[in-house]
């Protein structure tokens, strides 16, 4: 299967590099690579919400570690992402209490309405649909990631809505 090279246009701006230095001074000189996950998340961002082979090796070299061990990391957590991604990612938790609410119903139903299968974005760049493991929220099954927040007892319609105000603006993705 041949891999698809993704480009970025890496960017590390004053105010990023600010971040990343104090994330860096939570941790002693010599355990820089202690860092990495809180880095991550903060250079992918700031770079469109996903990490390309380019950008993670400029973690290495901020972090004075290798480019696998930056890969080794970013490949395992399925928080990041390594291809461009769409704006709105509906991550739906697979595990158990959910499934047996009925998210795998809810994952084909959000595919089928948007026109996509899973891991592909539509076309207008506006949506993705991802399982994903345990979020923590069993007690809310089913439910899905979207942004920083929870979508909970999720339903068909609620799917609908959630669509809806997505293409109206209308959803907050981040609490920054």
């Amino acid at each position: 299967m041949e891999r698809k090279h993704y480009k970025q246009d890496i960017n590390m701006t004053e105010t990023l590099m600010n971040r990343i230095n104090e994330l860096i001074s939570h941790y002693p000189e010599d355990k820089k690579k202690s860092a990495l996950l809180p880095v991550l998340h903060e250079v992918q961002d700031a770079h469109d919400n996903w990490l390309s082979i380019e950008l993670m090796d400029k973690v290495a070299d901020i972090l004075g570690i290798l480019p696998i061990e930056v890969y080794e990391v970013a490949t395992f957590y399925t928080m990041f992402n390594l291809k461009p991604i769409g704006k709105y990612m509906f991550e739906f938790c697979q595990t158990s209490c959910c499934c047996l609410r009925g998210t795998e119903d809810l994952m084909d139903y959000t595919c089928e309405k948007l026109g996509v299968g899973i891991g592909e974005t539509t076309p207008d760049g506006l949506f993705e649909v991802r399982g994903v493991e345990c979020l923590g929220a069993c007690g809310y099954a089913p439910m899905m990631q979207l942004g920083d927040f929870y979508k909970e007892h999720l339903t068909r319609e609620k799917i609908d809505q959630l669509i809806a105000d997505c293409r109206d603006n209308k959803i907050i993705l981040h609490d920054k």
